[in-house]
């Protein structure tokens, strides 16, 4: 990719470039419908060919364990200032606070989720140096952020934990330790909670438990902040995890250890991406650097196909996540938005206008800066990108 065609990427992610704008530099109307090969990695139309997005899956990195992912318990984020994040979710999308101990805060998702939001994040000094080609973390649907004009982000989602089925908690620890990986437990006996917790390939935190819908946290959730709400809240009800932006440094290989560990179903190798169902809980987006690319590891190659320099590789993360509400309507969404001052950045994965397409979805950002989106999307009309 070239250096002008890099900064113009960059812009996009940054939200210093509309859509509109951007396909006009590419020299693409905006009303073409071809721009949905952007949508959702690099290689789709005419790049799909180059050597850097060969399509051929990762093989499996160990025997299948057969687990089914049938509950998301949680994910983990750290920001500078949990309590503002914490007031922010619950009236913007009625999460229920089920408690906060001075240090942290633990929402519940509906019946089916939760998130623990932790506090003392300090964001590293930005390294322009290690800045992915083509733009920053956070990628849409479309492969973009929320968008704060170049603001720094004060969040990082640190870990997820899953349930699965079939549990025996031995037999899991024993399973783990057949392939390769660490368990450390962390169990509540006092609440029936059992889990262990892993690093996945990029070192990421996976927590691996026995929560399902029926004995995930069976009492109501009756927790207070102890702060004011940022504003009024919204009518919605948060139903379905659309999607998380996984981006890690080989898309492949990740993809392969989910499915072969959690029973995560992988999509169609894009060459840059694979959407993956898990489950019955939502889908991810695992997106990075391809193994297969002859380029890979590497910086940008010369002009006359030298290889570029060693790059440290990608570290793992969570970008933003995307979350199905109901009721959907995109003008109102935008609307209630709007009212509470906060921004609203049109998604469809380039494939229309929001009136008309199937998929609509808005981005916003989160106090400490982190990227949320808002879909339309539900478990009955979930599908292939």
């Amino acid at each position: 990719m070239s250096d002008a065609l890099g900064r113009l990427f960059r812009d996009f992610d940054g939200g210093r470039l509309s859509r509109r704008q951007l396909l006009q530099a590419l020299g693409i109307a905006a009303i073409a419908r071809p721009a949905a090969a952007l949508a959702q990695g690099t290689c789709g139309g005419a790049n799909a060919s180059l050597p850097r997005c060969n399509p051929t899956p990762a093989k499996p990195p160990f025997e299948p364990t057969g687990w089914k992912t049938v509950l998301l318990d949680h994910f983990s984020l750290q920001v500078a200032d949990y309590k503002k994040e914490a007031a922010y979710f619950e009236a913007l999308m009625n999460w229920k606070v089920r408690s906060d101990d001075g240090t942290q805060a633990v929402l519940d998702i509906g019946d089916w989720g939760g998130l623990v939001i932790k506090g003392g994040y300090e964001p590293p000094a930005p390294d322009p140096a290690s800045a992915p080609a083509g733009g920053g973390r956070g990628g849409g649907r479309g492969g973009r952020g929320g968008g704060r004009g170049g603001a720094p982000r004060q969040a990082i989602m640190t870990g997820f934990c899953w349930g699965i089925t079939p549990w025996n908690a031995r037999t899991v620890e024993v399973e783990l330790r057949k392939r390769g990986l660490d368990p450390v437990a962390d169990h509540d006996p006092k609440n029936g909670f059992e889990s262990f917790h892993v690093k996945d390939l990029g070192g990421f935190d996976l927590q691996i438990s026995n929560g399902n819908r029926k004995n995930r946290r069976q009492k109501p959730a009756s927790g207070t902040l102890g702060v004011a709400a940022p504003f009024e809240s919204t009518n919605w009800k948060t139903v379905w995890l659309d999607h998380i932006s996984f981006e890690v440094a080989d898309y492949k290989a990740n993809v392969a250890f989910y499915a072969s560990l959690l029973g995560w179903k992988p999509g169609t190798d894009e060459g840059s991406l694979n959407q993956v169902e898990i489950g019955d809980v939502g889908d991810a987006l695992i997106r990075g650097g391809n193994a297969l690319d002859p380029n890979f590891g590497r910086g940008r190659a010369a002009a006359d196909g030298t290889p570029g320099p060693l790059v440290p590789p990608r570290p793992t993360g969570i970008g933003h996540i995307s979350f199905g509400i109901q009721p959907f309507d995109p003008d109102a969404v935008k609307a209630e938005l709007t009212k509470r001052g906060l921004n609203a950045r049109e998604d469809t994965g380039n494939t229309g206008d929001i009136h008309e397409t199937r998929y609509k979805s808005y981005h916003t950002t989160t106090p400490n800066g982190f990227d949320l989106q808002i879909s339309n999307l539900t478990f009955a009309t979930r599908g292939p990108l």
